[in-house]
């Protein structure tokens, strides 16, 4: 049994996390910690019975107290980093999908799992489809270079454009490389009405009640559109992600950005 801990337990996707990792028969739910922790049984929070593991407040502590390989983190930009050096110091394993982590960020944690001796799998998004829709639109730059990045979330969201959205940008742009896109002459009369650009690709976030997590990435040619478009419905579509990183960040190597890279 792989020993978990899940940072974020009261949150929506830590009880999803809680409630994935208590199912799997390779899994074993060990610690979990919440800054608004009332120290509840995860039992308690996900309608299991008892379980004998309290939530805890203090992330350093917890890992101390119940040994755990593997921490799963889905909180806030502001807090992951800091939970990423306390586990990794305490020879913990992260995986990570909270997004907002900027390059130097992960340049800190390759360097954490170097010097700590630990691996970590960071992913913007957990959920099969939503990598294979990521590959499919990688794959179709190649032949429609013109393309734009719609992603719509709940309006609780603290990240624009979503994490998703930017690496699927990264993926198309590693393909076509950077290019003009539109008129050469367009003009914005609101600024930001032709959303964020990477490399050329534009981007465009919608926030709004209802929405879970979804992205519709739509190419252009001469007479002719694409899209490719994937939906989460509920926040039940990342867990078997979640709970494959877990069962593979102990042998991974280093940094492992991205969940394609773990899927076989």
């Amino acid at each position: 049994m792989i020993r978990v801990m899940v940072c974020g337990a009261y949150g929506k996707m830590g009880r999803e996390v809680l409630r994935a990792v208590h199912k799997d028969q390779q899994l074993s739910i060990v610690g979990a910690v919440d800054i608004n922790s009332d120290f509840a049984d995860v039992g308690d929070i996900i309608g299991a019975g008892k379980t004998g593991v309290t939530v805890g407040n203090d992330l350093a502590t917890v890992i101390s107290e119940t040994k755990p390989q593997v921490m799963v983190d889905f909180t806030k930009p502001e807090a992951v980093m800091n939970n990423i050096r306390i586990a990794s110091k305490h020879g913990v394993c992260p995986v990570v999908g909270t997004t907002g982590l900027t390059d130097e960020d992960l340049n800190e944690i390759r360097e954490l799992c170097t010097v700590n001796k630990v691996n970590a799998i960071i992913s913007p998004n957990f959920s099969i489809g939503a990598i294979l829709m990521m590959k499919l639109a990688q794959e179709a730059a190649k032949y429609l270079p013109h393309v734009e990045i719609i992603e719509m979330h709940h309006d609780q969201k603290l990240d624009a454009p979503s994490g998703t959205a930017l690496r699927t940008a990264e993926l198309i742009a590693n393909v076509r490389g950077e290019m003009r896109q539109g008129h050469p002459q367009e003009v914005e009369k609101l600024e930001g009405s032709r959303g964020g650009d990477l490399a050329g690709i534009r981007l465009h976030s919608i926030r709004l009640p209802g929405y879970v997590a979804h992205q519709e990435v739509i190419f252009g040619g001469l007479g002719q559109t694409l899209t490719i478009r994937h939906d989460s419905i509920s926040r039940e579509s990342f867990m078997p992600g979640v709970v494959l990183a877990c069962k593979k960040v102990l042998t991974v190597d280093g940094l492992i950005v991205g969940l394609e890279h773990i899927m076989g």
